[in-house]
């Protein structure tokens, strides 16, 4: 295989004539110089100059070579720079997927802070449900996904991933604007017992944190309509079809007829998996942006 080292060198021995000059061009000796050529020469098989004792002449094979050679040594100057911007994390990809209402609340900030510190990179965004995208971060397709779970409904997590908690996330009862209750800013769960409940699929973890909530509170919630899309469970609750329990970034900023639970605070979790042995250096800058952008929704939420 052809050294690049020695081909740069020929480059500069073909354009100055001598060795001596090619020498104090690259800061080397003229016997170093000498030296590279030689080594070369048994590379390739072939005399490269006509030596004498005062010159050494290029060969039309040097020529060739040298000239042969510049465009593999540019394009080898190009990939050691992308591989240099890669390492930085100045270029690369960073893949990542996140559930619905963090897509929504959360990761519009974190996705152009990360293009904004690193507009040379490629940044991809995912949607799924934890138990979708959980393969991906194992399998490497991801570098990290943000995830949840309730503690009504815990889980465990693959060992082989770190799971960095990035906010704690209060359930919140959205009740009609004509319910008795609505003006109130705390409710017991006991007062709904009687109403009519709209919640997610009954496979899902916030419907069983919602059976879970009601017995503790000594009741088994009436369900009458479910479905996975919170925008749609907001819809019919202010229609005035029933009452519900949302995890606190599925009910927009200016949602009327929201109450906190009194008594035991109800909580979701939301985390990050991501490998440990991940090195994408654009993965601790996504960490860094979604830990900022999680603090600054939680700020909202100890305003209101």
């Amino acid at each position: 295989m052809l050294n690049p080292i020695h081909l740069r060198t020929l480059q500069e021995c073909v354009r100055t004539g001598s060795f001596a000059e090619a020498g104090r061009t690259l800061g080397y000796t003229a016997s170093a110089v000498s030296q590279q050529m030689v080594l070369l020469e048994r590379a390739i098989g072939a005399p490269l100059f006509e030596r004498s004792a005062r010159s050494a002449r290029s060969t039309a094979l040097a020529l060739r070579l040298a000239d042969r050679s510049r465009d593999a040594l540019g394009a080898l100057d190009s990939l050691e720079r992308e591989v240099r911007a890669m390492v930085a994390g100045e270029e690369g990809s960073l893949r990542l997927a996140s559930f619905a209402t963090a897509n929504s609340r959360v990761l519009p900030d974190v996705l152009a802070a990360v293009i904004s510190h690193r507009p040379n990179a490629e940044v991809q965004l995912d949607e799924g449900e934890p138990d979708e995208v959980v393969d991906g971060v194992l399998d490497g397709v991801l570098d990290a996904a943000v995830v949840f779970e309730y503690d009504l409904d815990p889980r465990q997590w693959p060992v082989e991933l770190c799971a960095d908690e990035l906010l704690t996330e209060p359930l919140r009862v959205v009740l009609p604007a004509s319910h008795h209750l609505a003006g109130r800013s705390r409710v017991e769960l006991p007062e709904l017992a009687a109403d009519n409940w709209i919640c997610t699929r009954e496979d899902t973890a916030g419907a069983r944190s919602l059976i879970r909530l009601a017995a503790a509170a000594g009741f088994v919630p009436r369900i009458t309509f479910r479905s996975n899309d919170y925008s749609v469970i907001r819809d019919l609750v202010g229609r005035d079809l029933g009452v519900a329990v949302l995890p606190a970034l599925a009910i927009p900023r200016d949602q009327a007829g929201v109450a906190v639970i009194s008594g035991f605070q109800p909580n979701r979790r939301v985390k990050v998996l991501h490998r440990k042995q991940n090195t994408n250096p654009l993965l601790p800058i996504a960490l860094e942006f979604l830990a900022k952008s999680c603090t600054a929704v939680a700020s909202e939420w100890e305003q209101t």
